[in-house]
């Protein structure tokens, strides 16, 4: 009789999911470890999300638990891991994680492809004034063709300026050079030469300088505690006000009750927004805004990419179930 392997003998980890996740994910979560899924996809309140850390090894949380160090310290000596799913660790306290010995995990590149082309929809969205056209269409009130109706703008030689070159931000980029607009970008870290000239972009070291020149922004950047209304009350003023704002990155990156304030009073051509700032407390006055996209966050929201978010969070909690460093491990030197 062959002896049991050292991992066969192992018991599972008790792994708690905290939203649903896509069917072939969950079923293969069930064949490898002893997991508690949310079959509800309620969103769970913090005495929930606090009761199911203290209960399991690993917890996969969703870019809408909010896990702060509090919580953390309440949770107990069994949690070991958090295999966040999703690129953003903004909602975990991370330092605290780290200081519990509990390592903290995510899922990034899988969704650059799919938001960088929500982005570019925002923008086609917002400057071809797409919205208005479906809504009249669905109300019935189109007469006919007419030469001055429905007027947007050619994207076209536009300067598109990109607020964080990263993955998506350069992914962006590569989308926008097709289109034929003028990419610029500002990073806190200018890009290597060759990948500067491959994606065509002119970097500004001033971020100010940037926006007062741009005729679209698009926001790319993670919050952090240094990306926190970055674009604030002062620089969205330094916009011209033909200018179109468009954010797929993280809502507190704007200010944006200052935002609303320019696009109501026409200061701001126009926005498409897929984040916002207090998550899916939208402020009221964005939605009458006849130049305003809002999306309910559908930037990562394709079958593929959901797969392969949490076809990393299995190859993470995996590695780590079998005694090793989780390959998407987040250090603090990455925050």
């Amino acid at each position: 009789m062959q002896a049991a392997s050292p991992t066969s003998s192992r018991p599972k980890l008790r792994v708690t999911v905290t939203r649903r996740l896509p069917e072939p994910i969950e079923t293969r979560m069930k064949e490898l470890f002893d997991v508690n899924l949310n079959e509800d996809d309620r969103k769970l309140s913090r005495e929930e999300l606090s009761a199911a850390m203290k209960e399991c090894d690993v917890l996969v949380p969703t870019v809408t638990d909010h896990i702060d160090a509090n919580m953390l310290a309440q949770a107990g000596e069994r949690l070991k891991l958090i295999a966040n799913y999703g690129a953003g660790v903004d909602h975990i306290d991370v330092m605290s994680a780290r200081q519990r010995g509990v390592l903290v995990s995510n899922t990034p590149g899988v969704m650059t492809e799919d938001t960088a082309d929500m982005t570019i929809a925002l923008i086609l969205a917002v400057t071809r004034r797409i919205p208005e056209g479906l809504a009249e269409m669905q109300a019935g009130r189109w007469k006919g063709w007419a030469p001055t109706a429905h007027l947007g703008g050619r994207v076209g030689g536009r300067r598109l300026g990109i607020l964080g070159m990263g993955r998506i931000g350069q992914a962006v980029a590569r989308r926008a050079n097709v289109f034929g607009m003028q990419v610029h970008y500002h990073n806190r870290r200018r890009l290597r030469q060759e990948i500067e000239d491959d994606l065509q972009a002119t970097y500004w070291e001033s971020l100010d300088q940037m926006l007062a020149r741009m005729d679209i922004v698009s926001v790319n950047a993670p919050h952090t505690p240094s990306t926190f209304h970055l674009l604030n009350a002062r620089r969205l003023k330094l916009l011209k006000p033909t200018a179109v704002v468009v954010n797929t990155s993280r809502g507190e990156v704007i200010d944006e009750n200052a935002l609303t304030r320019m696009l109501r009073a026409g200061e701001i051509a126009g926005a498409g927004l897929d984040v916002f700032e207090h998550g899916h407390e939208i402020n009221p006055r964005l939605r009458d805004q006849p130049n305003v996209v809002l999306l309910p966050h559908m930037g990562s929201a394709t079958v593929e990419g959901r797969n392969e978010m949490g076809e990393k969070v299995i190859i993470n909690v995996k590695t780590f179930a079998d005694g090793h460093r989780p390959p998407d491990l987040v250090v603090p030197g990455m925050l």
